[in-house]
């Protein structure tokens, strides 16, 4: 059915939940499964007086470091539920748009991640992700909440 899948996390506890989603969903299909973290770019991050006091560099290795612990964690969930699982660090883009593009590059037939469920007015002031990816991607997706 489903013969490769994204699964996107950002490393919260939620994303957490469907990354077990996701790869258990693998086994049950035998699916090959890529994982994704995205990092936005320094400047989307990094604003002000906040510039001076974290320089591009210390910005590049602090989310190289959280990339490698979050990805790190998806590859034991992986070795636990018995499923092969390729990571990649997408860097410097949104994580909407990273994850759409990853999706299609590897040509993945299904996008897996987790989506807080707010609504109303912190929906609008906060955005979403999920909701993001939803719209911009042509390929079917699993949100856990």
């Amino acid at each position: 059915m489903y013969a490769h899948i994204l699964i996107a996390t950002d490393g919260s506890e939620l994303a957490g939940r469907a990354v077990e989603q996701g790869l258990t969903l693998a086994k049950t299909l035998g699916s090959k499964v890529t994982a994704v973290t995205v990092t936005e770019p320094w400047t989307a991050a990094v604003s002000g007086e906040w510039a001076v006091a974290f320089p591009v560099e210390e910005y590049e290795k602090a989310a190289a470091l959280n990339a490698k612990k979050i990805l790190g964690s998806v590859t034991e969930t992986a070795g636990r539920i018995g499923v092969a699982c390729e990571t990649v660090h997408i860097k410097d883009q949104f994580a909407a748009e990273g994850i759409v593009e990853e999706a299609k590059t590897r040509g993945c037939d299904l996008i897996v991640m987790g989506s807080h469920g707010r609504r109303g007015i912190v929906k609008f002031v906060l955005g979403s992700q999920a909701t993001r990816v939803l719209t911009h991607s042509t390929v079917p997706m699993l949100i856990c909440r």
